[in-house]
């Protein structure tokens, strides 16, 4: 060991620290450590005596800099895990969130209720990295998978996701529900854009000015797409049929009006994700 060289746990412990100082989340050190060096946590907690050269040492401190700079984790390793799998990210798509798991996961509680075992053919509007259509197809593989998007560039990195998970998913360039005229759909899966433009100043600068703006906001105080998805997805949906949104935290009661005003017969319900917040709206059509 070099005399100046660092053991892994006094680069990690300085630069949770320096990130802390910076008003940065400090468990980006360890992210950021463990992509450098290439371990996994459980390898990172057994090497932490161990020394780091000084090029790797460097190599670390510039993406430590570059996150308390405003970039994110995420854009600096080039992934993000999602629902048990790692996913591509890039300044093209939106990062993945917890909350958008807790959808598929009260999706696929209420597959077998709606319809039983029968075969789905399922659409993802919106799809960006490709998360959400490409886990379930993962977890349904027997579903026909179709995910749409307005950005060409998201496109190719979900398609990157799908070939990488080999999940077997149609991707269609267009908004909203234009790619999937012409057929019918037994579930719709949904996390448009739901920012208000005059709530900009409310994001992180992390999110405000590193992804993009077309992933994030919508008029009408970020209700725009979900009046023109309700608008459309009557003369497209099959029967039975299951419709799940994913929603700003003030937003259950407007988009569950605008469902149930949409398919008046259905079962429309607001859930909340796992910290109490209104998170989606369901729509049962029997």
């Amino acid at each position: 060991m070099n005399s100046k060289d660092k053991r892994i746990y006094e680069a990690l412990n300085g630069a949770s620290s320096y990130l802390k100082a910076q008003g940065r989340e400090e468990g980006a050190a360890r992210i950021l450590l463990q992509h450098v060096l290439g371990l996994n946590q459980t390898a990172l907690l057994a090497s932490l005596r161990d020394p780091l050269d000084n090029e790797t040492e460097k190599r670390y401190f510039e993406l430590i800099n570059q996150h308390a700079a405003g970039i994110p984790v995420q854009h600096l390793t080039g992934q993000e895990e999602f629902y048990g799998r790692t996913f591509l990210v890039n300044p093209d798509v939106l990062i993945p969130r917890p909350e958008t798991e807790e959808l598929i996961e009260e999706t696929l509680r209420l597959i077998p209720e709606v319809f039983g075992n029968r075969q789905l053919n399922v659409a993802d509007i919106g799809t960006g990295s490709g998360i959400i259509g490409i886990t379930m197809k993962c977890e349904l593989p027997e579903a026909q998978v179709t995910a749409t998007d307005i950005s060409r560039p998201a496109l190719e990195t979900a398609q990157k996701n799908a070939d990488r998970l080999d999940a077997e998913v149609a991707f269609r360039l267009g908004h909203l529900t234009g790619p999937l005229a012409g057929s019918k759909w037994d579930v719709v899966l949904s996390n448009p854009p739901y920012i208000g433009q005059e709530e900009a100043d409310t994001l992180a600068d992390t999110v405000r000015d590193h992804e993009p703006h077309t992933a994030l906001f919508a008029d009408r105080h970020g209700l725009s797409l979900y009046e023109e998805l309700a608008e459309k997805l009557p003369a497209l949906m099959n029967r039975p049929a299951l419709i799940g949104f994913e929603i700003g935290y003030m937003q259950g009661q407007a988009v569950k009006q605008l469902l149930e005003q949409a398919f008046p017969k259905a079962e429309t319900s607001v859930k909340q994700d796992i910290n109490g917040k209104d998170r989606m709206v369901f729509c049962i059509i029997r």
